[in-house]
């Protein structure tokens, strides 16, 4: 019997159809390109297992896929006494499908909700919630397999989303305070961390916790994860 979990992170290979899921308590796992049950990859890195997958992209000149953990120390229920915690034990992670085999990439991450493969598959950057950071891990060319700060200009980054080919993100934004959090927005950055655009989405869909924007045909997609809704804002 199939066991439902809580998908925090989804994206597709666009080449094979497969849909990749990062499940918050129950691990990695991949649907058919048909549809159907999802089929679990992995619920463990080098023999630690997963406590709170969130963040998931695929790599779209290659196939891998990048995984987040938002924390190696907290579940899901206990999210705000993560963040409260200034918990800094979140992970990034690669699964080679070719291989079968995950690899642990960054460690030490703080709240590390989301991640995006730039188009030219070069880099990924992993989103740092609790510190209000992003961080780049190089895929290829002579600083692969090094990371270093990207940006500091987004308050609160959650989900990074890539904008097709054009080189630029979409990040979710809140301004967390100890009431909650307030001024949700839609931050656009380009490949060197400068902010192009800030949409607030706040007249919208009030102080809600924007966990994601996605843009496609002149629309943005908006997630939530403190309200029973998906929004959608004309550009």
């Amino acid at each position: 019997m199939s066991k439902c979990g809580r998908p925090a992170g989804i994206a597709f290979n666009n080449k094979t159809g497969e849909l990749y899921v990062a499940d918050a308590p129950l691990g990695l796992h991949v649907i058919p390109s048909g549809g159907g049950y999802a089929k679990k990859i992995a619920d463990s890195a080098d023999g630690k297992p997963f406590l709170f997958l969130d963040g998931l992209d695929v790599d779209p000149t290659t196939g891998v896929v990048y995984f987040t953990s938002f924390s190696s120390k907290f579940s899901p229920g206990d999210v705000l006494k993560a963040v409260a915690s200034k918990d800094a034990s979140g992970k990034l992670f690669k699964y080679d499908p070719s291989k079968r085999v995950v690899t642990v990439l960054l460690e030490g991450l703080s709240g590390s909700a989301g991640c995006a493969v730039s188009s030219d598959g070069s880099f990924v950057l992993v989103s740092q919630f609790t510190k209000s950071n992003i961080k780049r891990y190089w895929i290829k060319g002579s600083k692969a397999g090094t990371s270093e700060d990207f940006t500091n200009a987004v308050s609160n980054p959650d989900n990074i989303k890539r904008i097709g080919s054009s080189g630029n993100f979409w990040v979710a934004s809140v301004v967390n305070t100890a009431t909650g959090p307030t001024n949700p927005s839609a931050v656009k950055i380009n490949s060197d961390g400068r902010v192009l655009q800030t949409i607030s989405v706040k007249d919208k869909f009030g102080d809600t916790l924007v966990s994601e924007v996605n843009e496609f045909e002149g629309r943005l997609y908006v997630g939530t994860l403190s309200g029973p809704f998906a929004g959608i804002i004309d550009l």
